[in-house]
Order: structure tokens, then sequence, then C-alpha cells
């Protein structure tokens, strides 16, 4: 039987109901986290962001208290990339993507060349050692592994442990008001449990599904990092459903998780810098055309705050802050039409009232990069 085609923007709208940005879901945040199999969390405050965008009445102490209750840990995981994972994913997740951070000590174009022939084990009981009384961050690790591999660059040694050994940001770091450098200890230690042994990658594989499908399997390469998951899909056939998409790509999914009508109406969003919805596709073209995919993922990196409106990113925001005005400055990259702008508008206040709830006055401006302000 043929398979049944997905237009992109039924596709779209299947991702964004299950990322919770057609409705705000009064999960917990815990919960949302683990549906999500973590957030993005290169810098400290995305994290928020992302579960104010998808919760009902979240609040930044609600994501604060777990990371200090040690019931989310930031930690390298999928891509090689900073996570806020639950604790419980963490175990799984990290060693499931081990190979990504093994491979990394000799493609790093930055450190590969001073961890060249590098003894990992020892390299790895040395920083189990050194952090065994407590956090160190990676300056004070440096002085401390030169004097045990002499003639090794200290800051690349201590991002080879970052990556032969679980290592959590503890807080301050990740703590919402509150700042600090990134001071790193093992995992196992931190939450007190062992590293899964045998990872289920069936399962991992089906809660990407359920957050971030339909999608491929180069889709589901791109979030996690890993590759050959080919024989993983062929495995799971028999148990998910498969559509062609309009590039003619096959895309697999749950039978029983949702997947609106095209038409379904997308009230406007302003997703988290970093947002993994951004991330987690090989061919993200559901909700972002290429050329403007090139201006809100820049060249080395950053990934700025999207704006969806009718479930396609149109723009970014970014906000501001003098004196007691709270400005959201709106920078779009398509035309938006004059009856969206007032939800625009609409949903950047109550941003600007979560991230600045003691400003006096909160402003929403749709500004053009070159011009000031439309």
């Amino acid at each position: 039987m043929p398979a049944d085609r997905l237009t992109d923007r039924a596709l779209g709208r299947a991702t964004l109901a299950r990322q919770f940005l057609l409705n705000r879901s009064d999960a917990s945040a815990l919960e949302m986290i683990e549906h999500l199999c973590g957030l993005q969390a290169q810098a400290p405050d995305p994290p928020y962001f992302a579960l104010w965008c998808r919760l009902q009445g979240f609040r930044p102490e609600d994501l604060a208290s777990l990371v200090e209750n040690r019931d989310v840990v930031r930690i390298v995981a999928m891509r090689g990339t900073v996570f806020a994972l639950s604790a419980r994913d963490a175990l799984t997740l990290r060693p499931l993507t081990q190979r990504i951070l093994d491979q990394d000590l000799h493609t790093n174009t930055q450190h590969r060349e001073n961890l060249r022939g590098i003894d990992v084990h020892a390299l790895a009981a040395a920083g189990r050692e050194l952090t065994a009384d407590g956090p160190l961050t990676a300056v004070q690790m440096r002085p401390l592994l030169e004097s045990r591999f002499p003639g090794r660059d200290g800051a690349s040694l201590a991002h080879g442990i970052r990556g032969v050994v679980p290592m959590v940001q503890v807080p301050p770091r990740g703590v919402w008001g509150k700042s600090g450098p990134p001071a790193l200890v093992p995992l196992e230690s931190w939450v007190d449990a062992k590293l899964d042994a045998a990872p289920d990658v069936d399962a991992v594989m089906l809660r990407y599904l359920a957050a971030f499908g339909p999608a491929s399997v180069k889709d589901a390469q791109a979030w996690s990092g890993l590759t050959g998951l080919g024989e993983i899909f062929d495995r799971l056939r028999p148990r998910l459903r498969v559509y062609l998409a309009e590039s003619g790509a096959e895309l697999f999914d749950l039978p029983e998780f949702p997947r609106p009508e095209s038409d379904t109406a997308v009230p406007v969003r302003i997703l988290a810098p970093f947002d993994n919805v951004l991330l987690s596709h090989a061919d993200r073209t559901r909700i972002v055309d290429p050329e403007v995919r090139a201006r809100i993922i820049t060249q080395n990196g950053i990934v700025k705050p999207a704006v969806l409106v009718n479930g396609r990113v149109v723009g970014f925001a970014s906000t501001t802050r003098k004196n007691g005005c709270a400005v959201l400055n709106v920078e779009p990259l398509k035309k938006i039409a004059s009856r969206n702008r007032d939800s625009v508008v609409a949903e950047g206040r109550r941003l600007l009232k979560f991230v600045h709830p003691d400003a006096e006055t909160r402003e929403v401006r749709f500004v053009n990069g070159r011009d000031g302000l439309m």
C-alpha cells in the first residue's frame, strides 16, 4: 500500500502540536523537559524561555528549583551540545551519545592536535580524581592537568575530560537570576545513580518521534548526532505509520499521536534562543524557509529567538531594558500582515512580563535591521 503524503504545512502543524506550541500545556516543568527529551542549553537562560512558550503559568523558579535539587542537570549529550536534561534521562542519553564525544577528541579543530595520542583512560581517571572533592571549572583544572600530562595544553585536556567523563555543570550555572562559570562534577556522583550500561536506542527514537515527529531517519540523525539509524527505524517500522513528505522523504510516526489538519489555526509564538524545534530535523522547511533560516541561525552557531506566525518563522526578537522600560524588538524577515501584528504585540508583552516583571512600562516595536522603526 502506498504511503500517505504529508504537506509541509501539515507536517509543521504535527510537529508544533508535539512541541506544545499550538496550545500551552498544564504539565509540570519536569514532565515537559522529559517529553521534549531535554532542552538545548548552551547558554543558561534559553531553557526558561523554551518552557515559558510551552507551559501555562510557567515561572522561572519552576525550573530553577529542579536544577538546584538535582532533578535537572546541564550536560553535554545530543550533537555534542549542552542540554538541560532530567537526571533520569541524562543517565541514559549521555551514554547513548558517548560515541559523539569520543569522535570529538579526533575531529575538534581547536583541540585535536593537543589531544592526539592521549591515553583516554588516564585522562578520564584524572578528571574523576580532580573533581572527587567537589566541582572545578575548566580554568581551575588546567594547571592541575598540565602537571599530570606534561607538554599537553591544559585547555585541551579540560575539553577532553568533558568528553570522556559525563560531567554536569552545577549550580549556580543554569539558575535564573544567578550566574557563574561552568563548574563540573561527574554525573553519577552528582545524582547518586549509575549510568545506563545498555541504553535502549529503540525507546529513545520512539520518544524522539513523540516530541518531533513525523520524521525521517536523517531527521533523527540530525537531532541526536548519531549515525546508522536506518536499521533502527527498519526494526521499528511495524510499530509505526509511514508517510511521504513533499520532498519525497520517508517519514515515520507513532500511530496514536496527533497530526492536525493543515488548516489548523496556529497562535503566535516567540521561541527560545537555540530552541530545539529549529535544530532537530535535517529538513527544517516544515516551519522555516531556507532563506529565513539563514538569518535566524548564524554562521557562528547562534540561534536567535524566532517569531512564529501561522506556524512559520517570520522574524526574530530581542529584548532590551533602559531604566524602567522593557522593550521587545521584533525584526521581520517576511511580511507580517497587519491582522497578525496585534497578536505579535500581545505575545511580546506577555514575554516581557515574564522576563521583566518589575518593569514600569513594556513596549513591542517592529524594527528593520537597517532602517530602524517600521
